[in-house]
């Protein structure tokens, strides 16, 4: 089998080359990018770091994330929200909070937010976030959104109370503060956030044939699951939902697939996409043969929309970068599974050095 980093589209690899060295259905559906999203002037290299999670504990991780983006030429902005820390967040409520809230009062808006990591917290922000002035301004600016994990819980209350979409991809401690990067991820982040109609393919064969378009959206399985009910959730009918975790026992994700499932949202999609569930060597106690296959398994014999496995993302080192709550085709079959991202906001490559991204370690 291919490894990970041959789930890059064809021609990934030239593309990035090149770019680097010439350096953008029914549902409360989101304002199209293309006309609300311009792309930001050519002086703007800011990312804003929010921290609405877990704390940062190692300062030397956090430095090299900062390092390797200024590197980059970005400037980091907010970097006092990744050294707070308060009981096991990355501060008060109130601190975190504010990363978001504290952009209203500006007169431009950065190019990009940058969640620091995830853990837990952000769910406690939500009833707070002023959405009403914060979504529009970033939607007007064309502001990419970037985190995954319990950052989640941020980027669908964005989607549902403001139409604002987002990108599922690599965070500061985990992905750019790392201890050796992955030259994958750091592609896929700049490609998908500099040019349009993004495309990441894998060859895991797929037991349905068939093709679709809707708005892709979703991500961490646990945190999605846990605002069934709640404003936070979008209402989304014929999307494409995604949907990842980790460290979940099969009969807990199971259980959370369930709860998708008698609340009606998975039969309301045009189809499923799992990513990674970074399973690594959890068994379950009481049947050792009873796997994510099995519950993949499950869910297919219940829902009459096809269900589709083997996108590269996760808490994995190799992940790629998708846009959340943004219009996107698929294509499956027995060879592997496409999917093509359209009308998310994109950012110029030049006056970066984006190449820099791909060095093993900060000078």
């Amino acid at each position: 089998m291919p490894s990970r980093r041959t789930l890059l589209h064809s021609g990934l690899s030239l593309a990035v080359a090149g770019m680097l060295q010439a350096c953008s259905s029914p549902l409360r559906r989101p304002t199209p990018p293309t006309a609300a999203h311009p792309i930001m002037p050519l002086q703007n290299r800011e990312i804003s770091l929010l921290a609405c999670s877990g704390s940062l504990p190692s300062a030397t991780q956090r430095q090299h994330g900062v390092e390797r983006l200024q590197q980059a030429g970005f400037d980091v902005t907010n970097r006092q929200a990744i050294d707070r820390q308060y009981q096991r967040f990355a501060g008060t409520d109130q601190e975190r909070l504010q990363d978001l809230n504290q952009l209203i009062q500006r007169q431009d808006m950065p190019r990009m937010l940058l969640a620091g990591r995830g853990g837990y917290g952000a769910c406690r922000l939500l009833q707070e976030i002023d959405y009403q002035r914060l979504c529009p301004m970033l939607k007007e600016a064309g502001t990419q959104i970037m985190g995954y994990s319990d950052f989640t819980a941020i980027q669908l209350a964005l989607l549902a109370k403001g139409g604002l979409g987002s990108f599922a991809g690599p965070m500061l401690y985990s992905d750019f503060g790392g201890r050796k990067l992955s030259p994958m991820t750091m592609q896929h982040f700049i490609q998908a956030t500099t040019t349009e109609n993004w495309t990441v393919a894998t060859p895991t064969p797929q037991t349905s044939t068939a093709t679709g378009e809707g708005i892709f959206w979703g991500g961490n399985l646990s945190v999605l699951s846990s605002l069934v009910g709640s404003p936070y959730l979008p209402e989304i009918r014929g999307g494409l939902l995604f949907l990842e975790d980790v460290g979940e026992q099969p009969y807990r994700l199971e259980r959370m697939l369930q709860q998708l499932y008698l609340a009606g949202i998975l039969q309301q999609q045009k189809a499923i996409f799992f990513g990674d569930f970074a399973m690594g060597r959890i068994i379950d106690a009481y049947d050792a043969g009873y796997t994510l296959d099995t519950v993949i398994a499950q869910i297919r014999s219940q829902l009459k929309i096809p269900v589709f496995t083997g996108i590269p993302f996760g808490h994995i080192h190799d992940k790629t970068t998708l846009p959340l709550g943004y219009p996107a085709r698929f294509t499956a079959n027995e060879t592997g599974l496409t999917l093509t991202f359209s009308q998310y906001p994109i950012q110029p490559a030049a006056g970066l050095t984006l190449e820099r991204l791909l060095m093993e370690s900060p000078t």
